[in-house]
């Protein structure tokens, strides 16, 4: 197993006053940063990374989880 490096665990966004990790709105899944704002985590087939089908999982998101444009 892999450690994550410490710019893999810091917080990414601060929600009611305290630092959290960047979440998606839909299905609760943590997301990393992109080149185009935060993605889900290894996404295969239109599932995210515990296997769940979400329609935004090729979408971008923004800092607060939403989705920006759903690829369907």
């Amino acid at each position: 197993m892999l450690h994550p490096s410490e710019s893999e665990t810091r917080p990414l966004a601060v929600r009611d006053g305290r630092a959290a990790p960047v979440t998606c709105a839909a299905c609760g899944c943590r997301l990393t940063r992109s080149a185009d704002g935060y993605a889900h985590f290894n996404p295969l087939g239109g599932r995210d990374a515990r296997g769940c089908r979400v329609a935004c999982v090729d979408a971008a998101h923004d800092s607060r989880g939403r989705a920006l444009a759903v690829v369907v």
